[in-house]
């Protein structure tokens, strides 16, 4: 009495009479991957046209410095400048005071004028050469003072930004940016010394 026995399954791709293997389960695979990125690109493009996104909101982040600028008086050992009476249009966008660092005792306050050009209050009690050389990125000395507010300010220029430079005994103070230097003189010009409100 003979036995049928059944040939196992085989995982090989099926064959064509020729024997060659058949290749529409593979272009089955491919044709389904191409429509699923379709459908995912659709609903990606569809999010991004129908959330909602302003592209004109302004993406400058204004900060409050009042509150750190009275907290850094009562630290600095030099009297520390900050401006009052800018128009609106002048936004904070950072603060910073550093009681040590490789300056020594650091103030910083960044601005967005109101051309949205970088301009910035920067003071340290350290080597001055350094400390100007390192914040304007090796603005050079035009020779050319300004006498602003009853202070003597020297211009510098650089390639990356410009300053107007208070060299004093206990501190040296740097107004620099990307601004035009009329705006720098403004930020200068409103600068005055920030009282210690612990006395």
């Amino acid at each position: 009495m003979s036995e049928t026995r059944t040939a196992p399954a085989s995982d090989a791709p099926a064959e064509k009479q020729d024997g060659k293997p058949d290749e529409k389960p593979r272009l089955k695979t491919v044709r389904d991957m191409l429509l699923s990125l379709a459908v995912v690109s659709a609903v990606a493009f569809g999010l991004y046209f129908y959330l909602p996104h302003d592209a004109s909101q302004d993406p400058v982040k204004p900060v409050e410095y009042q509150v750190e600028a009275n907290l850094a008086a009562r630290a600095a050992p030099y009297g520390l400048l900050a401006p009052e009476g800018l128009p609106p249009e002048w936004r904070a966008t950072s603060v910073r005071y550093q009681p040590q660092g490789e300056h020594g005792a650091t103030w910083r306050l960044g601005f967005m004028d109101p051309e949205n050009e970088y301009a910035a209050l920067a003071q340290a009690d350290g080597a001055p050469g350094p400390f100007v050389d390192a914040l304007t990125h090796g603005a050079e000395d035009t020779g050319e003072t300004l006498r602003i507010d009853g202070r003597e300010w020297t211009r510098y220029e650089g390639a990356k930004y410009d300053a107007l430079v208070l060299a004093e005994p206990e501190v040296t103070t740097l107004v620099l940016g990307t601004a035009p230097v009329d705006r720098l003189e403004q930020l200068a010009a409103a600068l005055e010394t920030r009282a210690d409100t612990t006395a």
